[in-house]
């Protein structure tokens, strides 16, 4: 018997909502779902669509989020190499590397989305004032594109040059 193909990735749902379109004969609803997938090992990404049902929806969330994965930049694979802040629609969310041990301190969308990327040690905060779980989510994942390998790593690729 053939083994099924595991995952290496882990999904956590965001948001899951109903959207109304209206039209002549009425409204038309549909669903709308958020998700974030990551590897816990640096690579993280979030897919938003839209089906008829919870299901459909859910599964091209999910093939979207794999197509947006891009890797994020570790210091000592638990924590971040600098802080960074980034700002998406209404949200604005700044995160901060923490010491060993420290874990994650964040809320919602932003632990989510941090756990996933596989950052062990960090502190966030949203300073803007929306509950959006969507914009926070976007926000954390703008900081984390926005991240430079620290120092350590360009260090070690100058001295050991991949030739």
């Amino acid at each position: 018997m053939p083994q099924a193909k595991r995952d290496e990735f882990k999904e956590k749902m965001l948001d899951l909502r109903r959207v109304t379109r209206v039209v002549a004969g009425g409204k038309r609803f549909r669903f709308r779902a958020t998700l974030v997938v990551g590897d816990e090992r640096g690579r993280v990404g979030i897919g938003i669509a839209k089906g008829v049902d919870v299901a459909q929806a859910v599964a091209k969330a999910k093939t979207c989020a794999r197509k947006a994965l891009f890797s994020v930049p570790l210091h000592d694979g638990r924590t971040l190499p600098h802080e960074v802040y980034a700002k998406y629609s209404a949200a604005r969310v700044l995160v901060k590397p923490a010491p060993s041990g420290h874990g994650i301190r964040a809320g919602g969308a932003v632990r989510a989305v941090l756990t996933l990327a596989g950052i062990k040690d960090a502190t966030s905060k949203c300073l803007g004032r929306t509950p959006n779980k969507l914009t926070n989510g976007l926000a954390t994942i703008a900081a984390l594109r926005k991240l430079k390998p620290s120092r350590s790593h360009n260090k070690s690729e100058t001295l050991n040059p991949k030739s």
